[in-house]
């Protein structure tokens, strides 16, 4: 699905870690019409393997930060740097597009980090990624260390952000403000931790709020969030923007009825539920208005008075204030109740 919609590259996994992943990658590279990438550390054996798999892009990736170096990696700094242009070596002369990360990049100290990033594009690498591996960046010092980079590398550079503090997106936007060219994301956020940035977030708001075409068919941007659900046994919680079920659902009465005279009134204007396949909903329940109450009375066949619309329409806010779900069912028993003549049967 992601091939079918246009996404730029598909980052397969990390060809190395297992029989059962390299075989995933390779078959993901092989039926796929779009960039497909793999992913290895500056260790040879890794680079070997995702070169084998038959991606079309390796990205190579080295910890930078003093932590990581002294804790993770077991190394030094002059090693990370002897390394790191070894890999990136080796994937060019293989001819393959080369991705380069100086991992935990945010907590690295800057002088080293364009040291290592002036290194790797000597060496050749296409792209630079700058990833956030712990979420600690804000937007505006993310814009700021990209813009650095930027001005250091005549490669393309990419972001990779995470959500630990809810940032990731803006995060990812930021970058691409200061002039990175591509983000890393994951669809509903799924990653370490507390997750990526978020396919569908990242994408409509360029779409949408910068105006500008990805290429990519957001129509199905809800079907591709429902399936990662289905599949991955994550749930996506009903609050999550752009994909989650109350993301275009009314319930106040101000917002209900503005919505039913035009819906640029309380939702984004520049992003509509058929944009990515969702539907609007008019929710009923404690917060729910006359003008609710009527629009679905009048969709399910009834002819209400004002008179009966202000009555069930308080019968709606008490079942609310109770706790309890306000369904289609539930309102057509109140209409019953109050006498709410039905002129034809509707399938709701």
């Amino acid at each position: 699905m992601l091939d079918e919609m246009g996404t730029h590259v598909i980052e397969a996994g990390f060809p190395v870690n297992s029989d059962a992943e390299f075989e995933a990658v390779r078959d993901i590279a092989e039926n796929t019409s779009t960039t497909t990438c793999g992913l290895a550390r500056v260790v040879d054996k890794d680079v070997e393997a995702a070169i084998d798999s038959g991606v079309e892009m390796v990205h190579v990736f080295s910890s930078t930060s003093d932590v990581q170096i002294e804790d993770s990696m077991h190394a030094t700094r002059e090693e990370v740097v002897e390394r790191s242009v070894e890999a990136v070596e080796r994937v060019k002369e293989a001819g393959v597009t080369c991705m380069y990360s100086p991992m935990d990049a945010t907590r690295t100290d800057e002088d080293f980090l364009i040291d290592v990033i002036e290194a790797v594009s000597d060496a050749g690498t296409d792209w630079i990624n700058i990833p956030d591996t712990c979420g600690v960046a804000t937007p505006r010092r993310f814009y700021d260390l990209i813009s650095t980079v930027v001005d250091h590398t005549d490669a393309n550079v990419d972001v990779h952000t995470h959500d630990d503090f809810g940032l990731a997106t803006a995060n990812a936007l930021s970058g691409i403000e200061a002039g990175a060219k591509q983000a890393q994301v994951s669809v509903n956020s799924i990653g370490e931790r507390a997750g990526n940035a978020a396919y569908e977030e990242f994408v409509m708001a360029v779409e949408s709020v910068y105006q500008v075409d990805t290429g990519i068919d957001t129509t199905r941007i809800t079907e591709l969030s429902r399936l990662v659900e289905e599949l991955s046994g994550i749930d996506v919680p009903g609050n999550k923007p752009v994909v989650g079920e109350n993301a275009f659902s009314h319930e106040s009465g101000i917002h209900a009825a503005g919505v039913i005279e035009n819906s640029d009134t309380f939702e984004p204007g520049v992003m509509t539920p058929d944009m990515v396949g969702a539907n609007r909903k008019l929710v009923l329940g404690k917060h729910t208005g006359n003008h609710s109450v009527r629009e679905r009375l009048e969709d399910a066949g009834f002819e209400p008075t004002e008179e009966e619309v202000r009555a069930v329409t308080r019968r709606v806010k008490d079942h609310g204030a109770e706790k309890k779900q306000v369904t289609m069912e539930t309102l057509e028993q109140f209409a019953r109740e109050e006498g709410v003549t039905r002129t034809e049967e509707v399938t709701v």
